[in-house]
């Protein structure tokens, strides 16, 4: 194979990595911010990678090309997974390095396949270019972020939050969105490969064409509610420091401690593992008087604590107080991370080579009761939960029990300075266009956000300094297109589509072959 198309397919993957969330603040000088979504960027980068595919002289280069594009693509977007398994977990640098490039690897095994397959087809039949490639690439989507736990962290769509895409989210999620994208993308390789001028100028009415729906295409909206207030709590405990129990830990209950004894606001929010030990390694009093706090009054909190024993196990929680009482409202986590959370099986030698505290957890139920309180439904989860919008649909089933806020505790302490953060907020935001939902972000270290249900940053902390938040938010009744559907079927009506797509295809393909 030649150099030069591996080349621009890693660099069309580092493109598309850049698109999700800009990592560094190059692009200043054309108004582009550290963190912001490029949306025109995605689709150029996908563009060339079609243009690629559509030039390879068979369909095992293409593969090789596709493999490579997502490969850069993916290792860019999640390389905070570095940080994680050096800095915090002890690894070895250079073994880190490779464990981040093999899982990206791997997973970069899907968009391989679906090139293949792409080209494959279109070496005996050329029409219908764009819709073939994007009924692959959501194929793609969907199993990265299922199978095997699932991990779709990166997925294409989350960088049309922003731009003419935008609305689709409360009809299609964003794996809809992706699919879109990918069309659209077919549609600007299929312009630049114009043999004439008439193909050229379909293929510019047909991209014209979707843009103008697209982006003129009402929302499905939900209807505003109560408002009330929180404060966001970001502690800062610098993670070398967070489990210590002669500094991190007790550092952290005293400023937790006095920040929700002193706290004004409707709803106290702290991040994950705010509270780094199990409620009774807690000091003599401490968990009594946060309870006594609230009691009485208007006033609630969630506070993230590690629960369970060594005989039943342990869970990463939410605790919620509030009036009216006996014991805490809690929250297990459901989904957890890997070789973090859980050890997949035949991996404990890896996990052994990290120094990961409270690393192997008990998984909650799905869908577990919201935090009912003044007339708030508050749904929440923790950490990269907010990533899985198909499991915190299960909440919504009920239209009259829907939840009318959606709260994520994190610790992105271990992931480095921003890309991560970011990131994170991006994926609360196309949370909160697709459930028509306000998102609330109570982290660490950063960013600690709210989020409007029109996906809206509205308030936001800087990272890496220890400080509360307090905003006014609204909560949402009545369910978008989007809930409605996915609550009821999950993604399966998107996996139906995308087959359909490809059945018919190859049908047809096998059909014309056979005619004589």
């Amino acid at each position: 194979m030649r150099v030069a198309p591996m080349l621009l397919a890693l660099l069309a993957g580092l493109l598309q990595a850049c698109s999700l969330a800009v990592p560094f603040d190059f692009f200043h000088f054309v108004g582009v911010a550290q963190g912001q979504t490029l949306w025109w960027a995605q689709l150029l980068a996908m563009a060339l990678l079609l243009h690629l595919l559509l030039a390879s002289k068979d369909a095992r280069q293409a593969a090789w090309l596709g493999w490579l594009f997502a490969s850069a693509w993916l290792s860019a977007t999640f390389a905070w997974l570095y940080t994680s398994m050096h800095t915090y977990g002890g690894l070895p640098g250079g073994l880190a390095l490779l464990a981040v490039l093999a899982l990206a690897g791997s997973l970069a095994l899907y968009y391989a396949a679906i090139s293949w397959i792409f080209r494959a087809i279109t070496q005996y039949r050329k029409g219908f270019i764009a819709i073939s490639f994007a009924s692959l690439w959501l194929l793609a989507e969907l199993a990265r972020g299922t199978w095997l736990t699932g991990f779709g962290w990166g997925a294409i769509g989350y960088a049309h939050t922003d731009g003419p895409l935008a609305a689709l989210f409360s009809w299609i999620g964003v794996y809809g969105v992706t699919a879109v994208a990918a069309l659209l993308a077919g549609l600007l390789a299929q312009l630049a490969r114009s043999a004439s001028w008439g193909q050229a100028r379909t293929s510019a009415l047909l991209t014209l064409g979707v843009l103008a729906v697209t982006a003129w295409w009402p929302g499905s909206v939900s209807a505003p509610d109560q408002s009330f207030s929180v404060q966001l709590l970001q502690g800062n405990i610098a993670q070398e420091e967070k489990f210590q129990p002669h500094s991190g830990i007790p550092a952290a209950l005293a400023w937790y401690g006095t920040e929700l004894a002193n706290s004004s606001a409707d709803l106290v929010i702290t991040p994950e593992t705010a509270l780094a030990v199990l409620p009774d390694q807690l000091p003599d009093g401490y968990w009594q008087a946060l309870t006594q706090r609230f009691a009485k009054g208007r006033q609630a909190a969630l506070v993230g604590v590690p629960m369970g024993s060594y005989a039943l196990g342990y869970t990463n929680s939410v605790a919620g107080f509030k009036a009216g009482q006996s014991e805490p409202w809690r929250y297990d986590k459901h989904h957890l991370v890997p070789f973090g959370e859980f050890i997949p099986p035949f991996f404990r030698w890896f996990t052994d080579l990290m120094h990961i505290p409270l690393g192997d957890f008990n998984r909650g139920d799905l869908p577990q009761p919201s935090f009912d309180w003044q007339g708030q439904r508050v749904a929440v989860s923790i950490c990269f939960e907010n990533l899985f919008g198909e499991e915190l649909a299960t909440q919504f089933k009920d239209a009259d029990r829907s939840p009318t806020v959606l709260v994520n505790i994190s610790n992105l302490g271990w992931f480095g300075q921003n890309l991560a953060m970011d990131q994170h907020l991006q994926i609360a935001r196309a949370r909160a266009m697709e459930f028509g939902r306000p998102f609330v972000l109570a982290t660490n270290t950063g960013r600690s956000a709210v989020v409007d249900a029109q996906g809206q940053i509205t308030h936001a902390l800087p990272p890496h300094i220890q400080t509360a938040l307090t905003a006014q938010v609204q909560g949402h009744i009545g369910n978008t297109n989007y809930a409605k559907w996915v609550a009821r079927w999950g993604l399966w009506p998107l996996w139906l589509v995308a087959l359909g797509i490809l059945g018919t295809r190859l049908l047809t393909l096998r059909l014309g072959r056979l005619d004589p």
